[in-house]
């Protein structure tokens, strides 16, 4: 049986959430997810995490924010103009939105706070200074790609 690698191919169903039961995300009513690990398609931890499972293991993993979502980062605090908004959007504390940066990538933030004049928004990632956990059921492990390992 395979066993979870660096950089092995794994199919597995997740469930991400904070550590007081918060569900954010779960594919275990879905198609199973397919990552190549090494690739910074997951969290460094979880990656870290699932070495050494093989399929059909379950799993429950706590991972800090240093591994995780990073921490708190004070100069990704924003405030913006509320012309700025689609007037259309229904803003609330708590309300997170996409936004685009200089490069066209996009990211989420949270607003915090807000007037008719300004919105006060955190661009850190929602889960930034939390520890989080999955739940992992392995599908699937493929190490058809790894490189062998050389022994010296």
């Amino acid at each position: 049986m395979n066993m979870i690698e660096r950089n092995s191919r794994v199919t597995l169903y997740y469930r991400l959430g904070s550590t007081n039961e918060l569900v954010l995300e779960d594919n275990f009513d879905d198609e199973p997810l397919s990552v190549q690990l090494g690739q910074g398609g997951m969290a460094e931890g979880l990656e870290l995490s699932l070495i050494g499972l093989s399929a059909g293991d379950v799993q429950t993993i706590d991972i800090g924010p240093d591994l995780a979502f990073g921490h708190v980062d004070e100069t990704l605090f924003r405030v913006l103009p509320r012309a700025d908004f689609d007037p259309g959007i229904e803003l609330e504390p708590g309300l997170i939105i996409e936004f685009a940066n200089e490069a066209g990538d996009t990211l989420p933030g949270t607003i915090l706070h807000f007037d008719d004049d300004e919105v006060h928004v955190d661009l850190n990632h929602p889960l930034a200074g939390q520890t989080v956990r999955y739940s992992v059921k392995i599908v699937a492990v493929d190490n058809a790609s790894v490189e062998p390992k050389i022994l010296h």
